[in-house]
């Protein structure tokens, strides 16, 4: 499945003050009608659980299925009945997140997108676009047969 989203960023930041922009380049398409701007839930590992983006998910109507970080939770604690409620997400689902990371390695595969040779981020793009497309079609011509 090729990438649902894809922003390309000036160098080796942090990743969750993407989590948003590359959420609103999400388009996601059933099976008739136009893709929707609104997935049904966003799966992360523990580095995109800031307050910030779950409140996002939250005013979007979306499922967070991020874990909360042991500090955060420590921190909500320590401030008692004032600290909120206890995050939730939902483990069979939170499983599913390692299609995120098969389909970054199946990226990486190609050694352009893995040593980003590219000198500009728009070419660098392309080739994301590229390599992702190349993935697409082997898995269209897969599940055709």
């Amino acid at each position: 499945m090729p990438p649902a989203g894809v922003r390309v960023d000036r160098g080796p930041a942090a990743e969750s003050p993407q989590f948003i922009p590359v959420l609103g380049k999400i388009r996601v398409r059933g099976p008739v009608g136009r893709a929707r701007t609104r997935p049904d839930a966003v799966a992360g590992d523990k580095a995109y659980s800031s307050r910030s983006n779950r409140a996002h998910l939250r005013r979007r109507g979306i499922k967070a299925v991020i874990p909360e970080k042991k500090d955060q939770a420590a921190n909500r604690r320590k401030k008692g009945s004032g600290g909120g409620r206890p995050v939730s997400h939902d483990t069979g689902l939170y499983k599913e997140r390692n299609t995120v990371e098969r389909l970054i390695n199946k990226l990486k595969a190609w050694r352009g997108v893995a040593t980003r040779y590219d000198k500009t981020p728009d070419s660098y793009l392309a080739g994301l676009h590229l390599r992702a497309s190349m993935i697409w079609i082997k898995d269209l011509t897969r599940t055709a047969h």
